[in-house]
């Protein structure tokens, strides 16, 4: 990475990484044990960023540009991937199109001749302080990634669909707050491509490397994979919309503050998409061996969260969490397509969380 600040406002970082590397272990066959390791199983990429400081406003233009190998990503092989492990990472659920959401049917890919792959974002987000105590907040993303083979899935009836691996879509979000001498109340929403029911030309949720936020302390703050899966693939906001309201860092008692938020989330993908998938128990519940749960246009959950923090010395707070979602899947297509319609239920989920926090 490199930084050049251009002037007092403008500022210019350029990075290159490389999140993903040697970890393809080759084919086991006529040509020898792992045949081909390490082979095209790199991720590069190249960015730029322009923060941008003015009286009341700050901005950061960015771009990124990505390629992708063949093999990148584990469990491929030198015809395209066989098969996805559920503990892979954020990457077998963000940055493929429909295999990465583990439950789409019979993956059957076709070969290709591509070694490399094309990867490219873009976003804005925008604060604005102009009339403090009045605070905006804006993030504009777009993503896209090219198609990189072919493959087959089955529908509810099993009759067979070629799909395509491309991917691509955009996310925004933005965030309204006032600032009061006992709180900060505001409000705060997103909207994302969704799925559009047709395999043939993709996806259209925006895809992406590490897809965390907060908006919220329980399914966006990049926990909820962690503490229901125990591996990293939270949900992301893509194929997703949602509005919430909020009062943040509350304070009637010294060295005491409270945050209370209630949040509605909705699906922007075609309910017709849940005809391709496998195990829609595991989608519809959130529990179990899938990734969080994908919303079309028929559902919804609804989130609060209750968040307390007291300072009880100078380097010392303990932290206490309450979170609950409310389910409101629609019932009637998930049941129908889970093939077990009379095992089938769906649930809620809460937690709380207590943390004590030492800094030195």
């Amino acid at each position: 990475m490199g930084s050049y600040q251009v002037n007092e406002n403008v500022g210019l970082t350029a990075f290159w990484a490389r999140p993903v590397n040697d970890n393809f272990a080759g084919i086991d066959d006529s040509r020898g044990n792992n045949y081909r390791q390490n082979y095209l199983d790199n991720i590069d990429l190249f960015g730029l960023t322009v923060p941008v400081k003015l009286d009341g406003i700050e901005l950061t233009p960015w771009a990124m540009y990505g390629i992708r190998g063949k093999n990148a990503l584990e469990d491929y092989n030198d015809k395209g991937p066989d098969e996805w492990s559920t503990a892979d990472g954020n990457l077998n659920y963000t940055l493929l199109p429909y295999p990465g959401l583990n439950g789409w049917s019979n993956y059957n890919y076709s070969a290709t001749d591509k070694t490399y792959d094309s990867m490219f974002w873009a976003g804005l987000p925008v604060a604005l302080t102009l009339w403090d105590p009045l605070n905006i907040e804006i993030d504009i993303n777009y993503g896209y990634v090219e198609k990189m083979g072919r493959f087959e899935t089955e529908n509810a009836s099993g009759a067979a669909r070629r799909a395509s691996t491309k991917g691509e879509g955009w996310l925004a979000k933005a965030l309204v707050e006032y600032k009061m001498d006992w709180g900060v109340p505001g409000i705060f929403g997103w909207y994302a491509s969704g799925d559009d029911g047709n395999v043939k030309n993709g996806s259209e949720r925006m895809p992406s490397i590490a897809p965390l936020a907060n908006f919220t302390s329980f399914m966006g703050d990049g926990n909820y994979g962690w503490a229901i899966n125990w591996v990293d693939r939270a949900l992301d906001y893509s194929g997703t919309w949602g509005i919430g309201a909020q009062v943040r860092d509350m304070s009637f008692m010294e060295d005491l503050s409270h945050t209370l938020r209630v949040a509605y989330w909705g699906g922007t993908n075609s309910p017709s998409m849940i005809k391709y998938m496998r195990d829609v128990r595991a989608w519809s519940d959130g529990w179990g061996s899938a990734a969080s749960p994908y919303l079309t246009t028929k559902d919804g959950l609804l989130e609060v969260n209750f968040i307390n923090n007291y300072k009880m010395y100078e380097n010392f707070d303990i932290n206490l969490e309450l979170g609950y979602i409310a389910n409101f899947m629609d019932n009637d297509a998930w049941r129908k397509r889970s093939g077990n319609s009379s095992t089938f239920e769906k649930q809620d989920a809460w937690k709380a969380q207590l943390i004590f926090a030492y800094s030195f």
